[in-house]
């Protein structure tokens, strides 16, 4: 997915986890770096991070708060 996709997938599903629970979003956008992290704090939530997914693909971390 190219952006706004990533964004617009993870605002579709970060209500599919419980508050505190985290929701990963793999992605090849290099975008998603800066664009997940914003999301996050317009919308309240937490970036914990990025790491890789089983494939090796970029995986971003968010954790949500409200």
């Amino acid at each position: 997915m190219l952006c706004p996709m990533p964004v617009i997938e993870l605002a579709r599903h970060v209500d599919d986890v419980a508050v505190g629970d985290v929701v990963a979003v793999v992605t090849l956008d290099v975008a998603a770096r800066t664009d997940v992290p914003a999301w996050c704090r317009m919308r309240g939530h937490q970036y914990v991070g990025e790491d890789a997914a089983h494939d090796g693909a970029p995986r971003h971390l968010v954790r949500r708060l409200t």
